[in-house]
């Protein structure tokens, strides 16, 4: 057998392993723009906030545009082959840091703790790695398709019971 490269070797029984270096990866270019918008400035030794938090303090736009900029990271690691799951699970991490992050001062608060970008880094590189969580994304997706059945549900039970009062 030929040794074609040393990145692969064979094991018995498993065939071939990836070394690190040939696995696919989150591109850099997601990862900087996941630091820069969650963590790129350091306050103290233990914290630090990214520009997220500061544009968010420009009522409307700045939130818009931070939830623009984790849309991209989102649109990588759809790029890239993650499953749906993973994909919901981002998607749900910028909704959270959009919708409370757009609540006046409290959001902008929120902006600064919440790092939606670095969990969705995350979620990325479990997937690429092969160390997702699959029994944590039906969990997710299934907790989501409950509570949008719940959501509809409400106004139907609202028109049934204006229904049967306005029939009395």
């Amino acid at each position: 057998m030929a040794n074609h490269s040393q990145a692969v070797e064979q094991i018995p029984l498993q065939g071939p392993i990836l070394s690190e270096d040939l696995r696919p990866k989150v591109p850099d270019w997601v990862e900087n723009l996941a630091w820069l918008m969650d963590r790129s400035i350091p306050i103290g030794k233990r914290w630090s906030i990214g520009l997220d938090g500061i544009v968010g303090f420009f009522p409307g736009v700045g939130d818009l545009a931070g939830s623009f900029v984790s849309a991209l990271i989102v649109a990588s690691a759809t790029q890239a082959g993650l499953p749906r799951a993973a994909i919901a699970r981002m998607v749900a991490n910028v909704a959270v840091d959009t919708v409370l992050g757009s609540i006046p001062f409290i959001g902008d608060l929120f902006d600064f703790a919440y790092k939606a970008n670095t969990k969705n880094i995350k979620i990325y590189q479990e997937h690429l790695q092969g160390r997702s969580q699959k029994v944590r994304n039906w969990m997710f997706t299934l907790l989501v398709s409950l509570c949008l059945l719940a959501l509809m549900a409400v106004p139907l039970v609202a028109i049934l019971y204006l229904f049967r009062l306005l029939h009395r």
